[in-house]
């Protein structure tokens, strides 16, 4: 131990103790959590600590928790199990954060070291389950090992790429004592380095590559919001005239109202953004993964585009597009070593011409959508926006709604929309919502469900009665499961097999948890529900009963050309209002 390292004042510390002591030093001030047979040593220990504990309806809700708190604070999220199926309950959520690179440290009790291996009572080996879906794992069976290797999963959940981290601690090692022991050093692991940073020759070829360009575009992935790049990118946009692309976990990386934001890419982006891309000469990638529901068919993707790809992790380059020029590094110290060097221009010919795509392409076009009688999901996304004037917090579940809200929902600022964008977990946005509102209690919280996804974390309404917390709910309650309807529409024949889904009056569910529910069915009432629900105590649910077989549009076929869309049909006849 180095010279720096300090000795508690108390002497002695348990493990259980030592936990917490731990979580104090490392920041955590919220962590997510279910006790249980071999946890309850920490449990025991953990009101001498200044750590709120939420105390979830199910495991996986704690995950997500923990989740939507990294994802809205910037900070580790923390959640904690018990071994057995609380372990393996935080699987789900584990992978959701792994895909999208969200810092969160899962701590979860395992049995005594000496029955390892005796398949005891609520015995798994976590480490083993949780290997292909974590950043790194621990198994802890010595009190002495708890300090430090909580401060190592603190250090690589944060580093580098973020991702989880779980450490799986035995009972016996709660349960004994050792000194407390702090060292002051920074972590330091031998063969873990993630500082690569790009050289001054290639940030020189880049600002080359970007100045003959003259059908560039600007991609703003995930990794704009994790490195806080957000400025430095609207800094090169408005220096260099390049219009923005984004994905789906970038949106609000780039403002969505600044002319020179087209909107979010891919299989249900913009039409006129993917015929972009396709004929772009240039693509600068910010953080972000080419993903398939990004590109669509590799064979055929931006053939005639140089490709310039900022990225943390190596193993990103070149995974799935081969790209010309790759910059190694944090977007936001990558930005600020280019922005010197790149010349100043426009790109009005090129950002003129990709207007022109809109013309029967505008789908975002709130009037093909009429009111009389009908509510459509386009309306109830349209219309939060408006009336929160784009500055909530939206954390959207996985489904058509969560394309609704990224294609309706205008994001102008950082960290304002949350969702599961990698794995696609139904049953995230509830509990992720819950997460985020403790990270950020000042912010105007909005949940955006279908009635599939919300069902299967409804019991954390519960949670959000127990902890007081103001979110408002809404709930796009179309009687399917919306998406895989849709593609059993578009691909099976409209067979729609297992997906009409019978659910709970949501209104008198509300009620059965001590909350306040309301029911939308005419665009009319949203104004005057949603004004209600904003200034009512407490979570607030809306069940909005919205158009039982509408359609995403438009929408690439899994493994289709980009620009090879099925779009909106003819508009609908009918008159709507200007909205």
């Amino acid at each position: 131990m180095s010279s720096t390292a300090i000795v508690g004042a108390s002497g002695k510390r348990t493990g259980a103790q030592l936990i917490w002591e731990t979580l104090v030093r490392e920041g955590v001030q919220v962590a997510f959590g279910y006790p249980g047979g071999t946890i309850m040593p920490a449990y025991d220990a953990m009101p001498a600590y200044a750590i709120r504990h939420v105390l979830v309806r199910h495991e996986q809700g704690a995950a997500h928790m923990a989740d939507g708190y990294a994802r809205a604070s910037g900070k580790v999220g923390v959640a904690v199990a018990t071994s057995g199926p609380g372990s393996t309950n935080l699987v789900t959520g584990l992978a959701t954060a792994m895909l999208d690179s969200v810092p969160i440290v899962a701590i979860t009790g395992q049995v005594s070291s000496k029955l390892i291996g005796s398949d005891a009572f609520q015995e798994t080996d976590i480490t083993g389950v949780t290997l292909p879906i974590t950043k790194h794992n621990y198994l802890v069976t010595s009190v002495d090992e708890i300090v430090p290797t909580l401060r190592e999963a603190f250090y690589i959940a944060q580093s580098g790429r973020p991702g989880p981290v779980l450490v799986d601690i035995t009972k016996d090692a709660q349960q004994a004592s050792t000194e407390f022991v702090w060292d002051q050093n920074p972590v330091r692991l031998a063969g873990y380095r993630p500082d690569n940073r790009a050289s001054r020759s290639d940030l020189e070829k880049a600002a080359e590559l970007l100045a003959q360009a003259e059908r560039p575009v600007i991609f703003v992935g995930h990794g704009v919001l994790r490195g806080q790049a957000s400025s430095l990118v609207q800094e090169l946009v408005e220096k260099t005239g390049i219009p923005v692309a984004s994905t789906l976990l970038g949106l609000g990386g780039f403002p969505a109202t600044h002319p020179l934001s087209l909107g979010m890419m891919g299989m249900h982006g913009e039409a006129w953004v993917n015929h972009a891309i396709q004929e772009s000469d240039l693509i600068l990638a910010l953080g972000m993964r080419f993903d398939d529901r990004v590109t669509g068919n590799l064979k055929t993707y931006a053939l005639g585009a140089k490709k310039i790809h900022v990225e943390l992790d190596p193993a990103e380059v070149n995974k799935n597009v081969k790209v010309d020029l790759p910059l190694l590094g944090d977007v936001a110290e990558t930005l600020r070593g280019l922005l010197p060097l790149v010349k100043s221009r426009q790109c009005k010919a090129w950002v003129d011409h990709i207007m022109t795509f809109k013309g029967a392409s505008a789908v975002r076009d709130i009037q093909n959508l009429p009111p009389s009688g009908r509510l459509f999901a386009a309306h109830v996304i349209h219309d939060l926006w408006r009336i929160t004037q784009g500055k909530a917090l939206v954390v959207s579940d996985v489904g058509q709604h969560q394309m609704w809200e990224a294609q309706y929902y205008k994001h102008d600022y950082p960290r304002k929309l949350i969702t599961s964008g990698g794995l696609g977990t139904m049953g995230f946005a509830l509990p992720a919502a819950l997460g985020a509102k403790m990270a950020r209690p000042e912010d105007e919280v909005w949940v955006v469900a279908g009635d599939g996804g919300f069902q299967m974390t409804a019991a954390e309404l519960s949670t959000c009665a127990q902890e007081d917390v103001k979110i408002n709910i809404a709930i796009i309650n179309n009687g399917f499961l919306g998406m895989v309807r849709q593609w059993q529409q578009f691909f099976f024949g409209g067979r729609y097999v297992a997906t009409p889904m019978r659910s709970p009056d949501f209104v008198k569910l509300a009620d059965a948890h001590g909350l306040k529910g309301f029911r939308v069915e005419k665009r009319e009432d949203i104004e005057k529900t949603v004004a209600e629900a904003r200034t009512t105590p407490g979570t607030v649910l809306i069940d909005f009963r919205v158009e039982q077989e509408d359609s995403v549009y438009p929408m690439v076929p899994a493994g289709a050309d980009l620009h090879d869309m099925i779009r909106r049909p003819s508009p609908i006849v009918e008159t709507a209002e200007e909205p």
